[in-house]
């Protein structure tokens, strides 16, 4: 290898032009999931106050939100359900007629060509705000089993194009390919939560999806954050029960499992650029402490480098703008 003189590495940093000529990685809009939040009713559009520019949304209200989407070229919107009526058992989440599926409908209505991913999960809709069924104190994993299923089947069924639980039972990968094979939508993937983090980013959403659990925290069922072995075997174990896509959430903060997840698993890698992280850069950017196009592609890019493919991010929309002016 050459030395100082002969070789200078700033030679290929010199003008804009050069850097992108060598640029190893790149954020496309292709590479990005764009979240949205719907709502029972009709004619709600709703900001919501820790997460600036993000709102809720009724069915009804969806189709500008859509066709923006749709026109920046972003693939895919995932989707999370607030219904009306809470209950024990989250029923309003495997509802024919629930939020999620009357959302689904409409934008493979409206947007044919746009993937929409369900997200899977009971606790937006359980009276407690947990992700599964409760027995005394305890979330009964066995008995949540049926009812993610259930919901994913009535997802498949209103038209979504892949199914996400987040729930971190142990099993439900298994239990939701069983069901959705059972029924005929062999073709439907599972993008799986395969490691998700008992983490403090989550706040922002919980106020977002009115999904704060009424005792407890999660930490029972979500992954411990200092722990990345066992991300690994949660990852191995949810491809090994059929699940065709994998997730490390949040994003930002475990980039390092980012990493050993790509280096040990060939199967296609998402990252959850999640709430807490999108509130903390419009809350810097709002005081005049950071500038945000430059922050937030550099946070996109450390995503995409440590190994992400699909990056899920509230920024979505600001990104692609920005990549089409580019």
């Amino acid at each position: 290898m050459a030395a100082f003189p002969q070789l200078r590495l700033r030679r290929l940093r010199r003008t804009e032009r050069l850097r992108a000529l060598v640029r190893e990685n790149r954020v496309d809009a292709g590479d990005l999931v764009y979240p949205i939040f719907v709502v029972e009713g009709k004619g709600i559009k709703q900001e919501i106050s820790s997460m600036p520019s993000i709102f809720r949304f009724s069915p009804d209200q969806l189709d500008a939100e859509i066709e923006e989407v749709a026109g920046l070229k972003i693939p895919a919107v995932l989707l999370f359900g607030i219904p009306k009526q809470k209950d024990e058992l989250g029923s309003s989440a495997y509802a024919p007629q629930g939020v999620v599926q009357q959302a689904v409908r409409r934008i493979k209505k409206s947007a044919p060509q746009l993937l929409v991913i369900t997200d899977v999960c009971l606790c937006e809709y359980t009276s407690h705000g947990h992700c599964g069924v409760v027995v005394g104190d305890q979330i009964d994993n066995d008995q949540t089993l049926p009812l993610l299923a259930k919901t994913a089947l009535s997802h498949a069924e209103a038209g979504t194009d892949i199914v996400a639980p987040s729930d971190m039972m142990d099993g439900r990968v298994k239990a939701i390919r069983e069901s959705l094979d059972k029924d005929g939508f062999q073709q439907i993937p599972i993008l799986s939560y395969a490691a998700k983090y008992a983490s403090a980013f989550y706040g922002p959403f919980r106020e977002a999806a009115e999904s704060a659990p009424q005792f407890g925290d999660r930490r029972s069922y979500q992954m411990d954050p200092p722990n990345i072995r066992e991300a690994l075997r949660e990852i191995e174990q949810d491809i090994n029960e059929g699940a065709d896509i994998v997730m490390v959430k949040p994003a930002l903060a475990y980039l390092d499992v980012i990493r050993q997840a790509r280096n040990a698993f060939n199967y296609p890698l998402a990252a959850y650029n999640v709430s807490g992280e999108y509130a903390m850069v419009k809350a810097a950017v709002k005081q005049g402490w950071l500038e945000e196009r430059r922050a937030v592609m550099e946070i996109l890019t450390a995503i995409k480098r440590a190994g992400a493919d699909i990056i899920i991010s509230y920024h979505a929309k600001d990104v692609a703008r920005w990549l089409q002016s580019a």
